[in-house]
């Protein structure tokens, strides 16, 4: 008979013990069979600690991009994704919101006793495939297990390199009056899909997560106008989309402009956060952006936007403005005006 350590993994019935995080044979077992069949590339192959990578070759005025994210999303799979696709997803996300091409990602998990080896199999396959998609690839990491009851399953921690030219300038405080903001697509679907599932609420249409990579939306719009044109790219996660508006106005000491009626929002988000009493404006999203861009470009910009994959829904929302007090704005359908504070408390905790 075989001793136990070499039977394979039974990823069906088995379930994450001590054993996986004590840095012996059954830890080795875990990562042999889960982890690096799944994620296998050459930088991984190595089996070191920590990975030699092949960067492009970078000419003058290159900079490396660096991001790294936890995610702890609760339920760990919901209705257009799970915690997996997720981790890729939202490193890969930052990494681009530099203008910067991402290259390669590292992942960390923390596993709690007694977690169902299927699920993690599950989720492990899920990153591989959202990795795939995305052309970065997995290249390094780590995993621990804590005891029953300290942990929820499963933590994943992410991060990302990636490349940015010479030149390119793309942050928070580069916003100036006159420009105009863009978003990707609907707001709230994310934040929304996780809150249906929780409370169990029933539509017509069910409502889906929106995560997603959207470093080639980024390229196609930065490819669309000349260098210098897209001031500010941000994905308004955690906070949504009000919270990242009011984050660039602090950072840039500009004012903010939005309008209400221009917001592209899914009619069953709104009807969700109505039942709920939420703002959709406030609601996490996991795969669109906000970016500020040039008035000159704004055009050129949506039409690229539109014409990706990603962007389908795109529109223009507002304007930039010369303001001290940093305010944002709104300008309601009633014809009103009001003011678009920060989020104040955690209306939707654990959502990514």
């Amino acid at each position: 008979m075989k001793p136990d350590y070499i039977r394979p993994l039974d990823l069906r019935h088995g379930r994450v013990d001590m054993n996986h995080g004590a840095g012996g044979r059954a830890g080795l077992q875990l990562i042999e069979e889960l982890f690096a069949r799944a994620f296998d590339n050459p930088a991984l192959r190595q089996g070191n600690d920590g990975a030699l990578l092949d960067l492009p070759a970078l000419a003058e005025g290159h900079r490396l991009v660096m991001a790294t994210d936890a995610h702890v999303i609760s339920p760990l799979f919901f209705p257009g994704g799970d915690i997996g696709c997720l981790s890729v997803h939202g490193t890969v996300n930052d990494v681009a919101m530099l203008g910067a091409t991402p290259l390669y990602l590292a992942a960390s998990f923390i596993l709690e006793e007694g977690f169902a080896l299927a699920d993690l199999k599950r989720i492990v396959e899920s990153m591989a495939a959202a990795a795939r998609e995305a052309g970065v690839p997995i290249v390094t990491g780590d995993t621990k297990v804590v005891e029953r009851g300290k942990g929820d399953g499963v933590f994943i921690s992410t991060t990302g390199v990636g490349v940015v030219p010479p030149g390119r300038q793309i942050g928070g405080a580069n916003a100036r009056p006159g420009d105009v903001v863009l978003v990707s697509g609907t707001m709230g679907d994310h934040g929304m899909a996780v809150m249906s599932l929780r409370e169990s609420l029933s539509f017509e249409t069910t409502i889906e997560s929106d995560t997603a990579a959207l470093h080639t939306l980024v390229a196609a719009m930065l490819a669309s106008v000349p260098e210098g044109s897209v001031h500010t790219l941000r994905d308004p996660t955690r906070g949504g989309l009000a919270t990242t508006i009011n984050e660039i106005a602090r950072q840039s000491g500009v004012g903010m402009m939005l309008d209400e009626a221009a917001i592209p929002i899914k009619p069953q988000v709104e009807a969700a956060c109505e039942l709920l009493g939420l703002d959709p404006l406030y609601i996490a999203n996991e795969g669109k952006l906000v970016a500020i861009v040039a008035p000159e470009a704004a055009d050129a910009v949506l039409a690229a936007m539109q014409a990706h994959p990603l962007g389908r829904a795109a529109a223009r929302i507002g304007t930039v403005q010369a303001d001290p007090h940093r305010f944002v704005q709104m300008a309601t359908r009633f014809g009103g005006r009001r003011v678009v504070d920060w989020l104040s408390g955690e209306p939707l905790p654990r959502i990514c």
